[in-house]
């Protein structure tokens, strides 16, 4: 592997997540509210003096400037700093519900790209028949239609057709595995569907352009199966556009995980996020939004290192 294209996509790496942080960081203070005022409800007891002493515990009566280099000083050093509300350490509150939504992220993320590599494959075998347009239809409906919409569907339909079934809540894994599994079926299925749909469209595509090239006509020609000739040959070439959409789909998909988990109830980071963007938790929405980008570009990173292996064309 150049070691110029791994000095680029690490800079690449670094000025995103650089971006990010201060992103973050001004658009929490721009947010209407005040933190200490929040935390302190409707205490009768407020005094512009207590007010004032607090902001200053937490420093949030210094310049923005002055605030962000003592974050971001503070977060290269691996401290991620200390809940407004709780006092914990913000590293402990990412880890006490990281476990739900990698786990959600994960059964997603697989459901989705295990399924649509031999769905990509069957619509480009049956390009322009019947079954390749209902298929074709079918995607359309998967991508369009929102995760949230599909969740409340399936919570529903869960309570009509089978209400023994638990479709909310969670129970962790250690504690009952087959619990866990039932409580995160339908999550998966929401937030899967909408990436077997849209990856399975991009490998038909793929499929398809691969299908008319020469090495294909001349596997063909030596009396290759049509099974050996589309997954022994085209499909190597077409997987190339499918592991970059993984990636990229990959760090995307922290979004509509937050929503189903408002959905299913699940005590994951979305739950987490949202909660401190109300309370006006800075330091706990700054370190998670932190976080989640830090994933999505490792993830993206590796995706380029990935594909410039596969592929040598990438790496001139």
């Amino acid at each position: 592997m150049p070691t110029r294209l791994l000095a680029d996509r690490a800079t690449d790496l670094v000025l995103v997540v650089l971006g990010v942080s201060v992103v973050v960081f001004l658009l929490m203070r721009m947010i209407p509210g005040d933190a200490v005022a929040i935390m302190l409800g409707a205490n009768t007891e407020i005094t512009p003096e207590r007010l004032a002493a607090l902001r200053a515990r937490f420093g949030l009566d210094q310049p923005l400037l002055a605030q962000y280099l003592a974050w971001a000083g503070a977060a290269l050093s691996g401290d991620l700093g200390t809940s407004l509300w709780t006092g914990r350490p913000v590293a402990e509150e990412i880890a006490a519900h990281a476990g739900v939504t990698l786990q959600l992220l994960a059964m997603s993320l697989a459901f989705g790209a295990a399924l649509a590599v031999p769905a990509g494959c069957a619509m480009a075998r049956v390009r322009g028949g019947a079954a390749d347009v209902a298929l074709r239809v079918a995607t359309i409906a998967g991508i369009t239609v929102p995760s949230f919409w599909l969740g409340i569907v399936m919570i529903l339909a869960a309570a009509s057709l089978a209400p023994w079934f638990p479709a909310v809540g969670h129970v962790p894994f250690a504690q009952d595995p087959i619990g866990n599994l039932q409580r995160m079926a339908l999550p998966t299925l929401a937030l899967g569907l909408p990436i077997l749909a849209s990856l399975s469209r991009l490998v038909r595509t793929a499929m398809l352009d691969a299908l008319g090239q020469d090495y294909v006509r001349t596997a063909r020609a030596k009396g290759l199966s049509e099974r050996r000739v589309v997954y022994r040959h085209a499909l190597r070439n077409a997987l190339l556009p499918f592991v970059t959409s993984v990636g990229i789909t990959a760090g995307y998909l922290f979004g509509g995980a937050i929503v189903v988990e408002q959905v299913f109830a699940l005590p994951g980071i979305g739950r987490l996020v949202l909660g401190a963007i109300s309370e006006r938790n800075y330091p706990l929405v700054q370190a998670t939004i932190l976080m989640v980008t830090v994933g999505f570009v490792v993830v993206n990173f590796a995706v380029d290192m990935l594909y410039a292996a596969i592929d040598p064309r990438v790496r001139r």
